[in-house]
């Protein structure tokens, strides 16, 4: 089992709404302590409505909550280098709910993420 602290990107708070393909732009982060078990619901909603910077904004959310990876579907450049700058690791889960990407990524069945693959402003 993992026992990073993590965060998943979610389009709604409950553990059986979408993930959100977006990082910096996600509606809401569920922070997971495998370790606890403990699970947190961040509200985005700054990240979600910034011109702009809404990465880097979320990766320094993430960083002030301990968070040592993240799971989502997209990352831009601005936010990758805000990622691998706090050394929070990247897995991609681009469909299925946040309950099945938390799953997934305790078992070890996420691939990590090697650089941003979308533009900035996605």
């Amino acid at each position: 089992m993992n026992n990073l602290k993590f965060a998943v990107t979610a389009q709604g708070p409950e553990a059986h709404d979408g993930v959100d393909p977006r990082f910096g732009r996600a509606r809401f982060f569920r922070v997971v302590d495998p370790v606890t078990g403990q699970q947190t619901v961040v509200d985005n909603a700054a990240g979600l409505n910034a011109a702009q910077g809404a990465g880097i904004q979320a990766a320094q959310s993430l960083v002030k909550l301990g968070v040592q990876a993240v799971v989502t579907g997209h990352v831009g450049p601005k936010a990758w280098t805000a990622l691998r700058a706090a050394n929070i690791a990247v897995y991609s889960a681009k469909d299925g709910t946040v309950e099945q990407a938390m799953q997934a990524f305790m078992a070890g069945q996420l691939q990590p993420m090697f650089g941003a693959d979308v533009s900035g402003h996605w």
